[in-house]
């Protein structure tokens, strides 16, 4: 019977005080358990099964790849380790949330947990895939609602000449890592647009929304990167150990996976730059803004400062009556237009005085 090597710690023994993920409470769905039973002449599929029904498989001697995905329990998660013999210590770190991506060895079993990014209405969050892997069997937990994201995998299987099928089970466990990795590149296109569309705010005219949007996309950028970063760790340690079921020329497709976790890596660290950019020029073109407001308005004090000054001494009240030099422009026939044309052409002087100057 092809099951994980026994160990020292029954799967029985996983707490019942473990707590069950709450942080996407409302995004989660019923657990769900599929099958695909595989060789290189032929694959046999199964949804909705039962662990009981999963373990008839183990007895082949075909390849058997059992995917659970949904709201993991405590309850549910002894029975697929009392069924499935996997280790408690690794069935806990399947039912909590926010691992960190690592990989270790348990008596036989490779265990791995990876995060895969995916949107949220507050951005990105993380979904954690665990996979556990032995001889001829992978076993892989999915906590995120959406899609079955290994659903490209399963085309793949279903092809009769396809290259998966001609393979061992490290390759299908090579796969599924790869699969996950390369969620984060659809997410980079998406995060690209987004600094492309706020690059062209901040040079039109920037506004308290657009700086709410920058923080958010430094927000998911941090986010990503905290995801991505360990994965490196993980792929290297596959790479690096000596697992007696993961052969030499499946080590150079995690080569490959680890060059596109350093892609990955290197495209963030990229946008993080920009967005940092971005923020010194939202805060530079807030700044020259301001300025500019200031300079129109300076140049407007400054123009009704002589008209200002003009008819404030016409406005004096002395009388005329008693000295020839109170006021001698009040008596004269033209002096009111005479005084609006000074005071209009006062201002159309200084206006093209500004002009010359470029202040306008």
């Amino acid at each position: 019977m092809r099951l994980f090597a026994k160990n020292h710690h029954p799967a029985s023994g996983i707490p019942s005080s473990v707590p069950i993920r709450s942080d996407e409470g409302e995004h989660q769905c019923p657990l769900s358990i599929s099958l695909v039973d595989y060789s290189e002449g032929q694959v046999t599929e199964r949804s909705n099964i039962t662990a009981e029904a999963c373990a008839e498989f183990l007895q082949t001697p075909t390849i058997t790849w059992i995917h659970i995905q949904g709201e993991f329990k405590p309850e549910t998660l002894r029975e697929l380790g009392a069924t499935f013999n996997l280790h408690a210590l690794a069935l806990e770190d399947v039912i909590t949330s926010g691992h960190r991506p690592k990989a270790e060895i348990y008596d036989g079993q490779l265990f791995v947990i990876l995060s895969r990014p995916a949107w949220r209405d507050q951005g990105v969050a993380m979904e954690q895939v665990s996979i556990f892997f032995g001889a001829d069997l992978i076993i892989s937990f999915y906590d995120g609602a959406e899609a079955d994201p290994f659903e490209s995998v399963r085309k793949r299987l279903r092809q009769y000449n396809g290259w998966l099928r001609n393979r061992k089970a490290d390759y299908l466990f090579y796969d599924l890592i790869d699969v996950v990795i390369d969620a984060g590149f659809p997410m980079l296109e998406e995060l690209g647009d987004r600094i492309e569309n706020l690059e062209d705010a901040l040079l039109d005219n920037p506004t308290k929304e657009t700086l709410n949007e920058l923080h958010g996309l430094k927000r998911d950028l941090l986010m990503l990167r905290r995801m991505i970063w360990p994965h490196r760790e993980v792929v290297n340690f596959l790479m690096r150990e000596n697992f007696p079921l993961i052969q030499d020329n499946t080590k150079f497709y995690l080569r490959d996976c680890y060059d596109h976790i350093v892609h990955i890596i290197e495209l963030l660290e990229a946008y993080r730059d920009m967005t940092s950019s971005m923020l010194d020029v939202y805060l530079s073109s807030v700044s020259q803004r301001l300025n500019e407001n200031m300079r129109l308005l300076t140049v407007i004090a400054t123009i009704f400062m002589p008209l200002t000054f003009i008819a404030g001494v016409y406005g004096m009240n002395f009388d005329r009556a008693a000295s020839p030099w109170a006021m001698p422009e009040l008596g004269w026939p033209y002096g009111y237009p005479v005084v609006l044309v000074v005071m209009f052409a006062v201002a159309v002087g200084m206006l093209i005085y500004f002009k010359v100057k470029k202040w306008l």
